[in-house]
Formats: structure tokens, sequence, C-alpha cells
């Protein structure tokens, strides 16, 4: 029998919206399918281990992104398991906290560098529903489902290099406004992105959590975390979550 390994990244720190959630979102949709999935907690001043399944992030206030970025500059542990090639998603604070920079407290603070990608500031808060077409770059690939959560955030995320969008805009701010888009003259892809996919990682500013909304998400991490191609994994039929969609997305 199949084991999966998830690691829940500083939820004492990056908890605060219930993004929690996706460790336990993918720990059912594993064990629907006969996969023993643990999640393993890891908390602020604990070392990361590098040699998880799969790894997710939430949200969080200014404070709490500090302490997160600062804690893994100094462990490396998650950055090692990027290194890997070893599946990593994380939500709002957590998808900040994993790119070059990011604004909190009033100043800039340097973040993991495991994305292209820099936060300043919105003008206005983002909040509300948000919706997108799957990119389908890189790891995403196999992703053809919209996608949709709710963003509460006041981040203005440009991505640059490496990175490319999760999603094309449909509802919603996503990565940033018309505003902090302006600050790369012309780039539509960056105006209507949300999200990010890099390397192993895939961040994105929803919440909900994002995995109960998105099961072929939630999927391709478990898939991917596996070795396994999303369409290799044994389907599974949950009405309410087809609903939830529907009423989401309608």
């Amino acid at each position: 029998m199949p084991k999966l390994s998830i690691g829940l990244i500083l939820p004492d720190v990056l908890g605060t919206y219930g993004d929690d959630g996706n460790a336990l979102v993918l720990r059912q949709r594993a064990q629907m399918r006969g996969i023993q999935a643990h999640i393993h907690p890891i908390h602020l001043g604990e070392p990361i281990p590098d040699d998880l399944d799969l790894y997710t992030l939430g949200g969080g206030e200014d404070t709490a992104q500090i302490l997160a970025a600062k804690h893994l500059l100094s462990d490396g542990g998650l950055t090692r398991a990027a290194s890997a090639g070893r599946p990593i998603f994380a939500i709002c604070a957590g998808f900040q906290v994993l790119g070059q920079s990011f604004r909190a407290g009033g100043r800039i603070v340097d973040g993991v560098g495991l994305i292209d990608a820099t936060t300043v500031t919105l003008d206005k808060r983002a909040i509300g529903e948000v919706a997108s077409r799957p990119t389908g770059v890189g790891l995403t690939e196999e992703l053809t489902d919209t996608l949709t959560g709710f963003e509460n955030h006041m981040g203005a995320t440009l991505l640059s290099g490496e990175a490319r969008p999760l999603g094309t805009l449909i509802r919603g701010v996503g990565n940033t406004d018309e505003h902090g888009a302006s600050e790369i003259a012309g780039d539509t892809q960056q105006r209507y992105a949300e999200g990010v996919v890099q390397g192993s990682v895939i961040a994105t500013y929803m919440h909900g959590p994002a995995l109960a909304r998105n099961p072929q998400l939630a999927d391709l991490l478990l898939a991917k975390a596996l070795g396994m191609k999303l369409a290799e994994l044994e389907p599974l039929e949950i009405p309410a979550i087809e609903q939830l969609r529907k009423e989401r997305l309608g």
C-alpha cells in the first residue's frame, strides 16, 4: 500500500485563515483511495524535514510572515525539499514568503527565494471571490478545471524570471491590480495573473480552503507527490464538492 507524508509548515504562525484545511483535504482524498497518508505539523523553531512527500503553507499576518521567513531561511529544509522536486503548495502569506521579498511591518523583508516574485502593496485591499482559468504551465500541465477561491490580501505580487501564473483571472484581483501591474509596463499576463507555478512550487491567493474548492488541484498535488500522472489516480465522486463548485462559480 502506498504511503504519503504531508508536511504542514508552521501552522502556529501561518494558520490564520483556516488554510490548514488543505493538508486535511490531501490526507482525506489519499485515504479514500486506500493510500496511507499522515500529516506532519512542523512548528516555529522546529527543523523542517526535507524528505516528506508534499508540503503545505497557509496565510498569516505581517508579524507571522516575518517570523516564518526568518525560520524558513535559517532552517533550509524547505529549500532542500524544493531542490529535490518535492511539491510545495502555499497560500497568501505563504505565497509571499516564498518569493524574493515582501513588505511587512512597514519594511521590505527577504523571502525564501523559491519563486521569482516580489510583493509590494496594493492601493486597496483585495477581498472577495476570485476565479481563474488554469494556465497549464509546468507542474500544472494536466490541470483543466476552473480555479475558485476567496482572496483577502493587500499584496501585489509581481512575477519575473521563471515564475508563471497558475491561472488567468476570470473574477477578482489575483496577484495584483492595475496599479501594481503598471510597475511592469505593458505586461498583460502580469495584470491578469493569479498565483504562481515555478519548479515544484504552486502558490495562490485562494483561501477556501483552496483544495476543498478545487479537487482537481488537490489530486494533481497528490499525483505529483506519488510520482504519478493525474490521470492515473482513481477518480472520486463527491456530489457535495461538485455542488459547492457550482455555487461558487455560478
